[in-house]
C-alpha cells in the first residue's frame, strides 16, 4: 500500500469548458457521444469546412492572377456546399450550429470570393466600376444569406428558393471567368467591355429579389424510380459534358439556371393549362416580422416572478 495519499485524477483543460445555450437548453458535448455518433453529427461540418477552404483559396488565387484556378475553386465550393446539406439530411444531423456555420462559409465562398475574383479580373479594364460591382455583389450576398436565416418557413414550398441562391449566382461568375481569358469581350461603352458589370450586377440583384428559382432538390434526394432515373441521366450528361468541353458545360449549366426564373414566369399560363396548377409556382405568403417590439425605457420593468 502506498504511503502517499491518493491523488485526484488531473482534469484536462477542455473538461473545464462547457457550451451554454442562450435559451437554457441542454448542450451535449461531443465527448459524451460514441465515436460513431460523433462522426455522424460532425460529418456535414467537414464538407462545410472544405467549402470554406476553397472559398478562401479562391481569394488568394485571384490576388495572384490565377483566375481560372480561382474560378475552379468556386466550382468545388459549390460541390461541397451541396454535399454538406445532402449529408446533413441523410444522417439526420441538421442543427442550428450547422446552419450558421454553413451561412458563414457561404458568405466567404459565394460572397467575398466572387467579389474579389470579379474585381481582380476586371481591375485593369475598369477599376472604379469593378470596385463598385464587387462591393454590390458582396452586399447582396450578405443580405440574401441573412434574409434566408431569419425567414426559414417550415411550411413553405421546398421546390423553390425565394431569390437566386448564392451558389447559383456565384456559378455565373465562375463559369464566365473559367471560359474566358479576358473580360475585354462583348458590348462596350467608352471602349470598355460591359461583361464584368453584367455578370456581377444581374446575379447580385437576383439574389436579393423575391423571384422564385427552382431548387431541384429532388435530383439530390430522389425518392421514386423515375426520380432516380432522372438524377442518373442528369449526372451522366454533366460528367460527359465536363469531359468533352468543361468550359461550355459550365456556361450552359450556370446560365440555364438563371434563365429558369424568367422562363418559368413566361410559360406559367401554358403549363398550368396543360399539366395543372401544381406545375406553377404557388403565390407567396408574407411571413410575420421577426423584429422585436420597441420597449419604452420610461416604463417600469415588470416585477420578477417567484423563484427568479
Amino acid at each position: 500500500m502506498s504511503p502517499y495519499p491518493p491523488t485526484k485524477p488531473r482534469r484536462r483543460i477542455l473538461d473545464r469548458w462547457r457550451l451554454v445555450s442562450p435559451s437554457g437548453a441542454e448542450v451535449v458535448s461531443l465527448r459524451q457521444l460514441s465515436p460513431r455518433e460523433r462522426l455522424r453529427v460532425t460529418a456535414p461540418s467537414f464538407f462545410t469546412t472544405a467549402n470554406l477552404f476553397c472559398g478562401f483559396s479562391c481569394v488568394l488565387m485571384a490576388f495572384t492572377g490565377h483566375f481560372q484556378i480561382a474560378a475552379s475553386l468556386i466550382a468545388f465550393s459549390i460541390i461541397f456546399d451541396i454535399a454538406d446539406g445532402a449529408v446533413a439530411r441523410a444522417v439526420g444531423a441538421t442543427s442550428p450550429f450547422g446552419i450558421q456555420l454553413d451561412s458563414l462559409a457561404d458568405l466567404i465562398s459565394f460572397g467575398l470570393a466572387p467579389a474579389v475574383l470579379v474585381y481582380t479580373w476586371a481591375l485593369k479594364e475598369w477599376p472604379v466600376m469593378a470596385w463598385a460591382a464587387a462591393f454590390l455583389w458582396l452586399a447582396c450576398a450578405a443580405f440574401r444569406l441573412a434574409r434566408f436565416n431569419v425567414t426559414i418557413d417550415p411550411v413553405s414550398d421546398k421546390r423553390y428558393w425565394v431569390g437566386m441562391p448564392s451558389p447559383g449566382a456565384a456559378a455565373v461568375i465562375m463559369a464566365t471567368i473559367f471560359a474566358l481569358d479576358t473580360p475585354d469581350i462583348g458590348p462596350r461603352v467608352a471602349g470598355t467591355s460591359l461583361l464584368p458589370v453584367a455578370i456581377s450586377v444581374i446575379p447580385a440583384l437576383l439574389m436579393v429579389s423575391t423571384v422564385r428559382f427552382r431548387s431541384f432538390r429532388y435530383l439530390l434526394s430522389p425518392k421514386t424510380g423515375r426520380a432516380k432515373l432522372t438524377t442518373m441521366c442528369v449526372v451522366v450528361a454533366i460528367i460527359v459534358g465536363l469531359l468533352v468541353n468543361p468550359a461550355a458545360t459550365l456556361l450552359v449549366l450556370a446560365y440555364s439556371f438563371v434563365a429558369t426564373a424568367p422562363l418559368g414566369v413566361l410559360t406559367a399560363p401554358i403549363r398550368s393549362k396543360i399539366w395543372g396548377p401544381e406545375t406553377v409556382v404557388p403565390p407567396r405568403t408574407r411571413l410575420r416580422s421577426v423584429f422585436l417590439p420597441m420597449v419604452d425605457e420610461d416604463q417600469p420593468a415588470s416585477e420578477p416572478c417567484e423563484g427568479d
